[in-house]
């Protein structure tokens, strides 16, 4: 151990510090067999359901457009939604109900 070390240890700890640390130990890690190890099971993620009237042209025939969303945000299903029905070429949107489904 330097001085300045000793000069840090003493500042910080006060007199008894200046005592060399003790050496550390090394633990033997233990192995694991392949057939002990658990799978991990996944965490079941809410899903919601956004059921929306939809049409391609404005007082046309309505359509049920159903979109299931994995989030407990119901404005963000309701825009994933939509962004969804827009990508299958519809135009005019209307969203009759946002439920939980397990």
């Amino acid at each position: 151990m330097n001085d300045l070390e000793a000069e840090m240890r003493q500042a910080l700890f006060g007199a008894g510090a200046s005592a060399p640390l003790p050496e550390k130990a090394v633990l033997p890690i233990p192995e694991t067999s392949p057939a002990k190890t658990r799978s991990v099971a996944k965490a079941v993620s809410p899903k919601l359901r956004v059921t929306m009237h939809v049409t391609k042209e404005f007082e046309g025939d309505l359509e049920v457009f159903i979109y299931d969303v994995s989030s407990l945000s119901t404005l963000t299903a309701e825009i994933e939604a939509k962004s969804a029905a827009k990508k299958k070429k519809f135009k005019y949107f209307d969203v009759v109900s946002i439920k939980s489904v397990d």
